[in-house]
């Protein structure tokens, strides 16, 4: 069997991560990898680092393409203004297998055309722009990675290594996209249901080593008596010092974050697995469905059962 392609899309001013971190990941896999640029010949990314493109747009047949990705950058704005790079890729993608874009990168396909009735993702920070800029989209920039049929789109940065892992997954099996997570250290799996505001982005870190041991401890088991007794024993503190000095050093008092940090694990149980709402409810920390449902309408806005619903609907892994 032939090693798959991929063949992911650079222009001036793209974000040096966006390309090389799935190129390592499908390189790793065994993938035939090749770089294509709106010219062949020398690319400067956004900052400054540069990459030589093996092939510009006139020298690849558009037809030709299994899995297309384009990445994202600050030179993407640029980018979806080169009439003859977004015919391209209109071309490439409409024949295409698999169609992705990482972070910004999806301004580029939205160009395309190939989007349009789809539900994609991007960066947080380009939400706004994007939905105000392309109506004909469903935005949702809660997931690291969206999949809509045969078109993927992704987060910023890391997270389009997240997305080549799951590419990888559905086209060689768990077991190789597990061993090139292992070769690049990499978490097997954060699924495309994770918020990009995961815990530590929505909080502060903690700054000193009681706290700290507080917080792993909420972290490895969500579950857990999580009490600002049991945290203050963790951390050798008095209760009282231990809310005090809490607080300061992340931002929410201990019992918010600790909601918090089982929703996330509340979150991931019901997308990658079967269990019922209620034993996901006692295994997180919650206790009954009924708190879990009211923490999940605080933190998420929908119930567990209907988000459960709309990330299977999207069959990450079909």
């Amino acid at each position: 069997m032939d090693a798959p392609q991929v063949t992911l899309v650079v222009f001036d001013g793209f974000q040096p991560l966006d390309l090389v971190g799935p190129h390592e990941v499908f390189g790793h896999a065994g993938y035939r990898c090749r770089i294509v640029a709106p010219g062949a010949g020398l690319v400067r990314s956004r900052s400054a680092l540069p990459i030589h493109a093996e092939y510009g747009v006139a020298d690849v047949d558009p037809g030709g393409v299994d899995t297309l990705i384009v990445v994202g950058g600050a030179g993407v704005d640029e980018a979806r203004r080169d009439r003859a790079l977004v015919e391209w890729v209109a071309a490439a993608g409409a024949g295409a297998r698999r169609v992705a874009s990482v972070c910004s990168g999806v301004f580029l396909l939205a160009a395309s055309g190939l989007l349009a009735g789809r539900r994609v993702t991007t960066h947080w920070k380009r939400r706004d722009q994007l939905t105000a800029e392309h109506p004909e989209l469903t935005v949702d920039c809660e997931p690291i990675f969206i999949r809509d049929g045969r078109f993927w789109t992704s987060a910023g940065v890391t997270a389009g290594m997240d997305l080549a892992l799951a590419l990888v997954e559905e086209d060689l099996g768990r077991d190789r996209a597990h061993a090139v997570a292992q070769e690049l250290v990499m978490f097997l799996r954060r699924p495309g249901s994770q918020s990009q505001f995961s815990v530590p982005l929505w909080s502060a870190q903690p700054s000193s080593d009681p706290i700290r041991l507080a917080v792993d401890a909420v972290h490895a088991a969500p579950g857990d008596r999580h009490g600002v007794e049991d945290l203050a024993a963790r951390a050798g503190l008095s209760p009282r010092h231990l809310q005090r000095r809490f607080t300061a050093e992340l931002g929410v008092p201990p019992a918010a974050y600790v909601e918090r940090v089982r929703v996330e694990a509340a979150r991931r149980a019901l997308a990658e697995g079967d269990d019922p709402v209620d034993a996901i409810a006692r295994r997180c920390g919650f206790g009954t469905a009924e708190t879990l449902r009211r923490a999940f309408h605080r933190h998420v806005g929908v119930p567990p059962s209907d988000y459960r619903d709309r990330f299977r609907s999207t069959k990450e892994y079909a």
